[in-house]
Order: C-alpha cells, then structure tokens, then sequence
C-alpha cells in the first residue's frame, strides 16, 4: 500500500494545467521525492534544471563535435525536441533529449568525415546522412504508436535481453577505430583527457563525479591550449546572438541499411529508461513507454530535417535524478529553454568546435567503452545465461561481425558491420531457438522440465488414474507451464 499513494495522487493530477508546489517549495524532506507533476520554487526549479543541462552538455556535444555536425544546431534540436518529449508524454515522463550515439557509425560510414583531417564536412554527404537520421526516427515513431496500442510485449520476445545486450554493445565496439584515430592525432592530450576523466569518477562524489566527462574534455582542452594546438580563428568572426545553420536533408535507399539498426538501440535507451523512472517513483510507467518511443522518434525527425543529429533519453539526466530525487519536469521545461538560449549564441558554438581531436580521442575512447559495456550491463542484470550456447552464440557471432566490419553490398544496397551484426543476433537467436525448441535441445526447458520433475517427485503424491505421466511433461491441463515444442 505504501506504493499506491503516489499512483493515486498521479492519477488525481494527470489532467493538472501547470505544476503543483511540493511542500513549501524551498525544501524536500528527508526520504521524499518531488514527482513529475510537482515543483519546487521557481528559481530552485531553474537552477536544477540548469544541473541537467551540464549533466547532458557533454555528451551532447560530443556527438557533433565527432560526426562534423554543427554544434549549436544539434542543441538547439534536443532543446526543440525536449519540449515536444514533454508536450507528447503530458508532462508525465522526466527525460532531456541529448544527442545519441547510436548514430555516429552510420553517419561516419556515409559521410567519411574525420576530425583529424582539418576539412569541413562535405554538405552533400551531410545532407544523406540526415535523411537516414529521418528514416531512424519515422520507424522509431511508427513503433512508439503500435506500442501504444498494442502494448511492449512483442519487443519483449523478438529482442530478448541477450539481443538487446548483443546489439548494444556492438554499437560501440565496431567505433573503436575511430576513437584511435583521434587519439593518433594528440597521443598526449588524448591521454591527458582519459585519465582526467578517470580521476574525476573516483576523486568526487555526487554530481562532480557524474560531470566526469564533461570535467575531463575540460582538462584536456586545458592541455591543448598549453601546447598550442587550438585555433580560435572562427570564434572571432561569429556573431553574438543569431539563428543556428539549418540544412535540409537528401535521402539514398541504399544507406538504410546502415541506419535502420539503430532503432533497436533507441527502442532498448528508451524502455530502460522508462523502467529507471519507474523504479525510483515508484510507479508503475509502462503506460507511457508507446508515447516516449513516439517522442523521441519525432524529435529524431526534426532534427535530421534540419541539420541536428538524432536524439534519444539520456543516462546523464537519471543520474542527476537519483541523486536529487527531484523528478518534476518543470525542470526539463527549464533545461529546454537554457539549451534553446545557448543554441542561439553563435560565438559559444564555434567555441565549442575548437574542441581539437586529441580531447575529442581521449573523451570517445571512454564513451564508446560505455557503449560496449552498456550492452554487458544487460546481460548482467538479466542474468543472461552463457553457458547456454544458444546465447553463447548469438552473442559470438553478432560481435565479431561487427568489431570486423563485415561488409555485404547486394543489388546496390550497403550493409556494414552494425546492421549486420544487428540482423545476426535476432536472426540467429530466433533461429536458434525455434529449431532446439522443435528438437527438444532447449536448454532453458531442459532445465525447467527438469526442476519440475524433481519438485514431483519429491512431493508426495496421491494415487492417480489415467495415464501415466512423463517426468518431462508438465500435469497442468491448461498448458500455461508448458512452452511450445517442449519434450513430451
């Protein structure tokens, strides 16, 4: 009962106009939390929703910074698509849409930019790549609505959690070689901003040490300037104030296939993070996981339409949740509108691209780590089993496939090494089971059949009429604990 109270509450306040003050607005006691419909004083709302905009800011710029996208464009997309997020949920869902990098290698693969070249990044191959960023977010949207609808069950059983966990970590394992080739550039920078970045995890506590990444491109932008490797020549022709450069989009049928994986990283980013707000409201959100997946495929939209990259919910942001246990998102209104202020300072944006690629090395190095152990954390937390060489397998074969970079190019089309990989772990884990299923080799329902017979055999039993009964074969007449293709 003690988790009703606020379901119960959020019911009463669902259709609330604006946000209602929690307690006397100035302070939280202990052991409470301000829920999403909830605020605190307006300047204590600014100024929390200031600490999301830091906790994204680097990540978020990271991603244009390494795709050769423009900066101030890229934030002014996730300000524009924050506010829609919020819009689109009710206002019943925290989240800040930051830049995800989920998208970075399809972006590479089409358009070859390299932040250690010095040459700008061809528009043309810009204009491509947004128009798969587009093709990302119209599937993710068309998902969120048959989510809603129907519900979340049949994502549940065609990306189990060793495909979600395959297909994730692949995504920033086969970045690995861009991240070198930064770091080749400025060997010493690049170390300089890893072990910064490193030092500052453990050195602080509590928000100091979640702004790890922002605090160690910081540093290493600090060495840089030390050694002379900045260049400030555009800063001082920017404007102070002005509209970011928009760019419309151009779409190529054969780039799709680089792209279209990605949706499955943001269905995984998304859901997590509707169960992550959950379990620390204490609510029960899955109502909202087909508005979220909608959102966020619309804002994905926007910002490939116009020169931004794609967006996603961002693991920054529920940090600074769980540490403040404020969850109102009258603070995400104020964090879209700060990034919507600096999104409109030109100067600050080309401030920002002088970021050299020896930090850029350093700081990708560790995020496309994440990345990959992100995808381990899965299989961590859902106990995945590998013992079990259907998930042994699946797992195997997906990475390698990706870390190689397998290439296939039929009929003019071009599969690289995540969408590849992607298709490798859902096709072979479906396969996979479906065949071992029919075979009886499934060594989840050897295993469970197993348990159930011994459970049997060591209770007493009565004497029974009829047939008689198989120790594999479940006695529940009804089937409900017998899973098709089990041995009879």
């Amino acid at each position: 009962m003690a988790e009703s109270a606020p379901t119960d509450t959020h019911k009463r306040t669902g259709n609330r106009r604006g946000w209602r003050l929690h307690g006397d607005g100035r302070t939280i006691a202990p052991g409470e939390r301000v829920l999403p419909e909830e605020r605190l004083s307006w300047p204590r709302t600014i100024s929390i929703g200031a600490q999301h905009v830091v906790a994204m800011f680097g990540a978020t710029f990271l991603v244009p910074l390494l795709t050769g996208f423009p900066p101030s464009t890229t934030l002014f997309f996730t300000a524009i698509g924050t506010l829609l997020f919020l819009l689109i949920t009710k206002g019943m869902m925290p989240s800040y849409l930051g830049s995800s990098f989920g998208l970075l290698a399809p972006i590479g693969a089409v358009t070859g930019f390299s932040a250690t070249s010095g040459e700008a990044l061809e528009p043309h191959a810009m204009a491509l790549a947004q128009g798969g960023i587009v093709s990302v977010g119209v599937t993710l949207a068309l998902v969120g609505l048959v989510v809603h609808f129907v519900g979340v069950r049949w994502i549940e059983v065609t990306m189990p959690p060793v495909v979600t966990g395959a297909i994730v970590a692949l995504i920033g394992l086969n970045l690995a070689p861009a991240a070198w080739d930064w770091v080749k550039a400025a060997p010493l920078t690049a170390v300089i901003t890893i072990v910064a970045i490193l030092l500052t995890t453990v050195l602080f506590r509590g928000m100091l040490g979640r702004l790890s990444i922002l605090i160690g491109v910081l540093v290493g932008y600090g060495a840089a300037w030390l050694q002379g490797e900045l260049d400030f020549s555009t800063v001082a022709k920017a404007d102070w104030v002005g509209l970011p450069a928009f760019h419309a989009p151009a779409f190529d049928l054969g780039h799709l296939g680089l792209f279209l994986p990605v949706v499955l990283v943001l269905i995984a980013e998304n859901i997590g993070h509707v169960k992550s707000v959950a379990a620390m409201t204490g609510r029960d959100l899955d109502h909202l996981t087909g508005r979220t997946l909608f959102a966020d495929g619309f804002s994905t939209i926007l910002a490939g339409s116009g020169g931004g990259s794609g967006t996603t919910t961002y693991a920054e942001n529920i940090g600074v949740m769980a540490a403040t246990r404020i969850f109102s998102t009258a603070a995400y209104l104020c964090a879209a509108v700060i990034a919507l202020i600096l999104s409109m300072l030109p100067k600050f944006g080309e401030i920002i691209a002088t970021i050299p690629p020896g930090v850029l090395g350093g700081a990708a190095t560790v995020l496309y780590g994440m990345i990959g152990m992100l995808g381990v954390r899965i299989w961590v937390e859902n106990k995945v089993d590998f013992s079990n060489p259907i998930n042994l397998n699946t797992a195997a074969v997906s990475l390698i496939v990706a870390i190689a970079n397998f290439t296939w190019t039929p009929g003019g089309l071009q599969f690289e090494g995540i969408a590849l990989g992607t298709a490798s772990a859902i096709i072979i884990y479906q396969v996979m089971k479906a065949i071992a299923r029919w075979r009886g080799t499934d060594p989840d329902n050897v295993t469970e059949n197993f348990a159930e017979a011994a459970d049997r055999t060591d209770a007493p039993q009565a004497p029974r009429r009829g047939r008689a009964t198989h120790p594999f074969t479940s006695d529940v007449t009804d089937g409900s604990s017998q899973e098709p293709g089990s041995p009879a």
